[in-house]
């Protein structure tokens, strides 16, 4: 992961400042930015548009969304959710896209610095 501005190394450790850590993001109007974690269409990120708790499950729908088809640097989606990857060139974020409906299983909040994680990774395409 690149250093920023908000990012500490000390003895080989990196460290974030606390607020940001903590810090929930908002924006395209409001909404939350999240993590979705789904049984079959895996992990997406975007704006919590709406989420409905139905006899399907918990209806979410993201805008802005994009699909992780694969990470590195992050133990699991609550490290990545809230300290973004410490391997972005290994990341596989999707294109954006404007709007998706999801069955989702986990809704994780993303900090500012995780945001700025993301937005620094590559979109892979083929």
């Amino acid at each position: 992961m690149e250093k920023s501005k908000n990012e500490i190394m000390i003895d080989g450790e990196l460290y974030i400042k606390k607020e940001l850590v903590s810090q929930k993001v908002e924006d395209e109007n409001n909404y939350p930015y999240v993590m979705i974690r789904t049984y079959s269409a895996g992990v997406h990120f975007g704006y919590l548009k709406k989420r409905e708790s139905t006899l399907a499950g918990i209806e979410v729908t993201l805008i802005n969304a994009q699909r992780m088809r694969q990470w590195s640097g992050a133990m699991d989606l609550s490290q990545l959710a809230t300290e973004g990857s410490k391997n972005i060139k290994e990341c596989k974020p999707s294109v954006i896209i404007p709007e998706i409906d999801l069955i989702a299983i986990e809704i994780i909040p993303i900090t500012a610095i995780a945001k700025e994680n993301f937005k620094s990774m590559t979109i892979w395409k083929s």
